[in-house]
């Protein structure tokens, strides 16, 4: 099942080129698919695109409307026509893990869990950290997943990089999203690290039958990770293939100097 499609979207910001400029591509129920092209790309501004952290000068992002908001027909929704209530019920169908983690370093590992399922609480109960024990229930699953049980009640600035990533993978998982757009997620982490992130989010990915993109640095953390690869160049999709077709001429092309 085609569980996203974006159609032909463009980006500017001002008066400054594209920096999306046409981009199409589909992505199946279960994917998991690596983006990858040079600083500027368009990368980080697609993932924005899709849950609207950035709103695009024009195109359509297409999404199985029974998938995101409940119904029984088979027909689509066009992310970008949403009004604000119903991208709110979108969101919490799509996941986000960025670049420097985001979680808030004062609270504790298990309050920053909870907050990812702030999207189905009323805004009352958020602010006043009435979690249900069914919520902390649910939090704690997550932490035993990603590994963290044992540090559910330290501070989350007690953990190093690689732990307050995993946090922000089982907040992520909090939302029973449908689809995780993952920013440049091991970035700030050495290779080894890396690795472990990557391993935990495909796993979790696979388990619960999450689409992800994911937009990586390095063209071989992207070769063992992905299921399919999209290349970008100044905006525009130069490779969307399998992993095992992007030889080294279709890499060479998405990595050559943008002059």
């Amino acid at each position: 099942m085609i569980i996203l499609e974006v159609r032909d979207l463009y980006h500017s910001f001002g008066e400054s080129s594209p920096v999306l400029h046409g981009v199409s591509l589909k992505l199946e129920q279960g994917e998991f698919l690596g983006i990858i092209g040079m600083s500027g790309a368009g990368k980080s501004t697609l993932l924005r695109c899709i849950n609207r952290l950035i709103e695009p000068s024009s195109g359509e992002i297409l999404v199985p409307r029974a998938v995101f908001i409940p119904c029984a027909d088979g027909s689509c929704i066009d992310i970008l026509k949403l009004n604000r209530p119903e991208l709110r019920l979108l969101r919490r169908k799509i996941g986000m893990i960025f670049q420097q983690f985001n979680i808030v370093k004062r609270l504790s590992v298990i309050e920053n869990v909870i907050s990812g399922g702030l999207g189905y609480q009323s805004n009352f109960r958020s602010c006043l950290k009435l979690f249900s024990p069914a919520e902390k229930k649910s939090a704690l699953i997550n932490l035993k997943r990603v590994g963290l049980l044992s540090h559910a009640y330290k501070r989350a600035d007690e953990l190093s990089g690689g732990e307050q990533q995993r946090v922000a993978i089982a907040r992520t998982l909090m939302q029973n999203p449908a689809i995780i757009l993952a920013d440049e997620p091991v970035s700030n982490l050495d290779p080894k690290l890396s690795r472990v992130i990557l391993d935990i989010l495909k796993r979790v990915c696979r388990e619960d039958g999450i689409t992800a993109m994911v937009s990586l640095h390095t063209l071989d953390l992207t070769r063992e990770y992905a299921d399919r690869i999209v290349g970008l160049s100044q905006g525009r999709v130069l490779f969307d293939g399998p992993t095992k077709d992007l030889n080294e001429a279709a890499a060479e092309k998405i990595y050559q100097d943008n002059l």
